[in-house]
């Protein structure tokens, strides 16, 4: 793996870590391919959940701009591009829920890094946004589709157009993350909802992933289908025995 992501892993919790400090963990080939490896390594070791976060002042400043542009074929453009799409990928095939650890920046690459994971914890003055436009590049990491649905598509337009940053505190309000916390306990309060999230049945979370995911992409139709599909799943997996047990005793 890359020396520029950290692993650790203590049986159920996997904590990925981004760790170019000097740089504001800003995304080069290395960082891409050593958060992609990361993220199979939680896949393979079983992870029951995983907490992405970022060494140093920021999450993740989006694309090194001071890194020399890479002189590549329009293929090996598509690959490198593809490569960091394979991080969306990867959180999204993951059946452990992966909650993201949001601090100073998370721009460009880095909020989508921040934005693919299920769970979203940011300080409350965190700094998202997408400067894409204003430097002429396009965004990518799905967050054609995975945007309007968090914050609706008058805001959406206007984040990316615009490229204006949104506050921790904001995104939390806007829906664009799940909780915004005091500056500094983005990790603690992570990692307790990586340990809750451990404890559950970890076929029902998975499924319940799965079925909000996918849901995205469904006709209604096609979503009450899934919905009856990990119904009678969860009802033969006996994994909700013990706490029905436990709340029938009060």
């Amino acid at each position: 793996m890359s020396v520029v992501v950290g692993y650790e892993y203590d049986g159920r919790v996997a904590r990925v870590v981004l760790d170019r400090p000097e740089r504001l963990n800003a995304v080069t080939a290395d960082l891409t391919d050593g958060l992609v490896a990361a993220l199979r390594r939680a896949l393979a070791d079983g992870a029951r959940a995983v907490v992405l976060s970022g060494n140093g002042r920021a999450f993740c400043a989006g694309h090194d701009l001071k890194e020399e542009p890479p002189v590549e074929t329009v293929l090996q453009t598509r690959a490198r591009l593809e490569a960091i799409q394979d991080v969306t990928r990867l959180v999204r095939e993951l059946p452990a829920p992966v909650v993201a650890a949001v601090h100073g920046y998370a721009l460009g690459a880095g909020c989508e890094f921040a934005l693919a994971c299920d769970v979203v914890v940011a300080t409350e003055d965190a700094a998202f946004g997408f400067p894409e436009v204003g430097v002429g590049l396009s965004v990518t990491g799905g967050i054609s589709r995975l945007l309007p649905h968090l914050v609706g598509w008058a805001r959406a337009k206007e984040l990316l157009l615009l490229g204006e940053r949104v506050s921790g505190a904001e995104a939390a309000r806007i829906g664009m993350v799940a909780r915004a916390v005091p500056p500094g306990e983005h990790e603690t309060v992570a990692l307790d909802l990586a340990r809750r999230l451990a404890e559950r049945p970890p076929l029902a979370v998975s499924l319940a992933k799965q079925v909000l995911d996918q849901g995205l992409d469904a006709t209604f139709g096609e979503a009450l289908a899934r919905e009856v599909d990990h119904a009678v799943l969860t009802s033969l997996s006996g994994e909700g025995d013990a706490p029905r047990e436990a709340f029938g005793r009060g």
